[in-house]
C-alpha cells in the first residue's frame, strides 16, 4: 500500500456511469486511461455501480481482455499503490466488445452490452483521429448519443481546415456540452495552482501585468524521441503536437484576465480573448521570431540515440520539426510588448515543462549591479517531472557588507502536501464522469488557436523551408538562444 494517503476530495455524491473505451487495447489505454481510472477506483472516487466497456478490433473475449489488461497495465502502475482487493475490484468492472470501428454494423453489439448499462454512457476516443467521425455517426446510428457524452482525443484534426471538417461532423451527433476536448496537461496539479496563486492571493495580481513582468517562458522540453511513432510523428511534429494545443492553452492560463466564475464557460471565455488577442505572424515575422529545428544524432544519459531521419517510420528527406522556439505577444492592455517565449522539443538535455514568469528588476540600485541582474525576481512553476513553485528573491549574504545572492521560497507539492498527488488523466476522468467541463478544450478555443499557428504552417510548407538541425542531449538549435538574446535575455538554464 502506498505510505501516502490519497488527496481529500469535497465532491459530492458519486453518479453512476458507463465508460466505453474505443481503442481498449491500444497504447493510451494501457498507459493512460485505465492507470488513472484504477486510481480513481482505489481511492474511492467512482461509483460502486460504475462499469467500464473497452471496445477494440482485437480478437478477445472477457477473459482474454481481462489478462491483457493484466498483462500491459498492471505494470504501468506503480507498485506501490497496488492493493490487491482493490484490483480484482477493479477488473470487476471491466467488460469488453469486440468490433470494427470503421463498420456501422457491428455497433449492434455494443448497443446490446450497453442496453441495461447504468448511470450516463461516456464514449472515450482512445483511437486515430481518422476514427472520430466514424465512431460518433455509428453511435448515433444506433442511438446511443442521447444524454452521453464524448471524449476526443488530440491531435484533432492536421491543420484549421480538417479540425473545423471534424468538430463539424462531430457536433451534428453531440452537442457542444457533451464534448470533451482533452488536453492533459490541464488536468496537472500546478496548472490548477496556476488558478489558485493567481486569482486567490492578493500578492500577485497587481504584479501580473506589463508594468512589472519583463518577459514569460513556457518550455515543454523530452528526452525521448518519437518511441516507435515515426509513421504518426513524420505527419504531424511539433507545432501540432505540442504548441498549437499544450503550449497556448499553458500561455492562456498564464495570461488570461480574472474570470467572473470557475465555470466552465466563464474560464474558457476567458482563454480564448488571450488567444484571439494573440499577434498574427506573416512573413519575415515568422524568419524572426519563430525557430523550426530537427535533432540529430547525439547521446541522452551518456546513451547514443539515432537522428530524427533513422527513426523507423520517417523519411530520409523529412522537413518535419521534432523542436520549435517562439516568440508570441499578446495585444492588449494588460500584456503588451511582453514576449512569450514558447519552446518545446524531443531529445533535449532534460525532461522538463516550466512556466517562468521574470518580474522586471528595480529601476535604480543603491545595493550594487547584483539588483539590476535580469532574473533576480521570478517565479517558476514547475510542472514536470516534480510539480512544485518556487518565488526567486534577492537577500543580503551574512557578514560584512552589502553583498546579495538569490534566494528562493518553494513550495514542492510532494512535500508539502503529505497526501498522494492526483494524476492528471485521472483528475480529467473524473470531470467528465461528473459533467465538468472547465478543463477541457472548447470548439472556439480549438479553431482560434489553429488560426494562428497556420500561417507557420503555410510558411514551413515552401520548397525552400528546412528545420535546423541539433544534436540529440542539447536544448536545442543555436538560433533559439539567439531568438532571446535579440531581446536581452536567455533561457533559464542559460543563466548558469
Amino acid at each position: 500500500m502506498n505510505a501516502m494517503t490519497p488527496a481529500p476530495t469535497s465532491q459530492p455524491d458519486l453518479l453512476d456511469f458507463s465508460f466505453v473505451l474505443f481503442g481498449g487495447t491500444g497504447d493510451l489505454a494501457m498507459r493512460k486511461i485505465l492507470p488513472a481510472l484504477y486510481a480513481a477506483h482505489r481511492d474511492g472516487m467512482l461509483a460502486p455501480g460504475g462499469k467500464i466497456l473497452a471496445v477494440a478490433i482485437t480478437a478477445l473475449d472477457c477473459n482474454g481482455y481481462l489478462a491483457w489488461v493484466e498483462e500491459h497495465v498492471k505494470p504501468r502502475v506503480p507498485e506501490s499503490t497496488i492493493d490487491d482487493a482493490a484490483w480484482l475490484g477493479f477488473l470487476g468492472r471491466i467488460s469488453y466488445v469486440r468490433l470494427d470501428a470503421a463498420q456501422p454494423d457491428s455497433f449492434a453489439s455494443l448497443a446490446e452490452a450497453l442496453r441495461n448499462a447504468p448511470g450516463r454512457r461516456i464514449f472515450y476516443m482512445a483511437t486515430g483521429p481518422a476514427l472520430f467521425v466514424p465512431i460518433c455517426s455509428a453511435l448515433g446510428a444506433a442511438g446511443l448519443t442521447e444524454g452521453a457524452s464524448v471524449v476526443l482525443e488530440k491531435p484533432l484534426g492536421h491543420d484549421l481546415e480538417s479540425s473545423t471538417a471534424i468538430n463539424d461532423a462531430v457536433g451534428r451527433i453531440f452537442s457542444e456540452d457533451q464534448i470533451y476536448r482533452i488536453d492533459h496537461y490541464l488536468g496537472k496539479e500546478a496548472v490548477q495552482n496556476l488558478f489558485a496563486l493567481r486569482f486567490g492571493n492578493s500578492l500577485f495580481e497587481p504584479l501580473w501585468r506589463r508594468e512589472w513582468v519583463e518577459s514569460i517562458q513556457i518550455t515543454v522540453a523530452e528526452e525521448l524521441g518519437v518511441e516507435g511513432r515515426g509513421n504518426f510523428y513524420d505527419q504531424t511534429g511539433a507545432l501540432r503536437d505540442m504548441v498549437q494545443n499544450h503550449l497556448l492553452q499553458l500561455m492562456s492560463i498564464v495570461a488570461m484576465e480574472p474570470p467572473q466564475s470557475m465555470d466552465a464557460d466563464a474560464v474558457r471565455d476567458e482563454k480564448l480573448r488571450v488567444l484571439r488577442a494573440l499577434k498574427p505572424l506573416r512573413g519575415d515575422e515568422i524568419r524572426q521570431n519563430v525557430v523550426r529545428g530537427q535533432y540529430q544524432t547525439g547521446s541522452i544519459n551518456g546513451a547514443g540515440v539515432p537522428a530524427y531521419r533513422s527513426e523507423a517510420g520517417v523519411g530520409m528527406d523529412s522537413r518535419t520539426e521534432t523542436f520549435v522556439a517562439l516568440k508570441a505577444e499578446v495585444e492588449n492592455w494588460r500584456w503588451a510588448g511582453v514576449p512569450f517565449f514558447l519552446r518545446t522539443g524531443k531529445r533535449l538535455a532534460a525532461r522538463v515543462a516550466e512556466i517562468v514568469v521574470n518580474f522586471r528588476t528595480v529601476p535604480h540600485s543603491t545595493l550594487g549591479p547584483t539588483a539590476l541582474r535580469p532574473g533576480s525576481n521570478r517565479l517558476m512553476i514547475r510542472l514536470q517531472p516534480t510539480e512544485s513553485i518556487r518565488l526567486t528573491a534577492l537577500a543580503k549574504q551574512p557578514g560584512l557588507g552589502m553583498t546579495l545572492q538569490d534566494v528562493y521560497l518553494d513550495l514542492a507539492f510532494d512535500q508539502f502536501f503529505q497526501h498522494e498527488r492526483m494524476e492528471a488523466y485521472q483528475r480529467l476522468l473524473l470531470d467528465v464522469i461528473a459533467g465538468r467541463l472547465a478543463l477541457f478544450v472548447r470548439r472556439d478555443e480549438q479553431e482560434a488557436a489553429w488560426k494562428w499557428v497556420a500561417p507557420i504552417i503555410d510558411h514551413w510548407a515552401a520548397p525552400e523551408s528546412a528545420p535546423k538541425l541539433y544534436a540529440s542531449g542539447t536544448w536545442g538549435p543555436a538560433a533559439s538562444s539567439a531568438l532571446l538574446a535579440r531581446h536581452n535575455t536567455c533561457w533559464l538554464e542559460e543563466e548558469n
